[in-house]
């Protein structure tokens, strides 16, 4: 799956040593590329690499040139939000979207495919929002096409989650429950506390073509609100699953407490 065909630049560039050294290393301790990526940028910045942020940035773009996926990750990521360069969204989206590109068949279990899930869920929300600098019309249709290639053939929890949303958004994909429960339950086996919440969430209240499951709906709010402690997103789930404990019945209380146990860690429980 492309996004658009650029033109194809072949480079032979050498690699400064340093850099060479962290990429080859840090897929040892990562369990995912985008660890590798901060793990890489972490090794190499300031004292704890012993280079600078220019040589670093530098670093990263010869790497980058030479088509390694974490550095280009790693490019994009400072671009978009202004870390150690000045802010630049159409850097950015040149990055997410080479990465996208040339990566699109990258087999889903291998170390760099959550990098690439992500660079088509970052490039999808430019193709939502629009970014005239970089010739980028809002497409709502080909956001919807990247984002459900990341939640389908990446499995990616987070693209799911998003995917959920879209079908409990009249304005996007259309109010459709059924599609909307399938896809935040994905994301949810996953361990994706947001997913997890807004599947509670919906089942506990229930929707047109969804009756109410009161017990299944607190489990999950009950295994999102234990996973979302300590993250920017613990209030909001809490207040979500307090407005359910406060007008649910004990013995569904209890018999919800009971399944997030059970639920184990396999699935996103304790």
């Amino acid at each position: 799956m492309r996004i658009f065909d650029p033109r194809r630049i072949a480079l032979s560039i050498a690699l400064p040593s340093m850099l060479i050294f962290n990429l080859a290393t840090a897929p040892v301790y990562a369990q995912t590329a985008v660890e590798a990526a901060l793990g890489m940028a972490n090794l190499m910045d300031g004292a704890g690499g012993g280079i600078s942020r220019d040589e670093l940035v530098a670093a990263l773009q010869g790497a980058a040139d030479a088509g390694q996926p974490i550095a280009m990750w790693r490019l994009g990521v400072m671009y978009e939000t202004g870390e150690g360069v000045e802010k630049d969204q159409v850097k950015a989206f040149g990055y997410f979207s080479r990465i996208a590109n040339d990566n699109a068949n990258t087999p889903p279990k291998s170390l760099e495919a959550d990098i690439v899930a992500q660079s088509f869920v970052k490039v999808g929300e430019y193709y939502r929002d629009g970014l005239p600098d970089a010739g980028i019309k809002v497409d709502n249709r080909r956001s919807h096409a990247l984002l459900m290639h990341a939640a389908s053939y990446f499995g990616d929890a987070d693209a799911q989650y998003r995917v959920g949303r879209l079908y409990l958004d009249q304005n996007e994909l259309g109010i459709n429950a059924l599609q909307s429960a399938r896809w935040l339950s994905l994301a949810a086996r996953k361990g994706h506390a947001v997913a997890q919440a807004t599947l509670g969430d919906l089942l506990f209240n229930g929707a047109d073509d969804i009756p109410a499951q009161p017990v299944e709906g607190l489990m999950w709010l009950t295994v999102a609100d234990h996973r979302a402690r300590g993250t920017p997103e613990q209030a909001q789930i809490e207040q979500l699953l307090n407005n359910a404990m406060s007008v649910a019945l004990p013995d569904q209380r209890a018999q919800a407490v009971i399944a997030a146990d059970n639920l184990g860690p396999r699935f996103g429980g304790y």
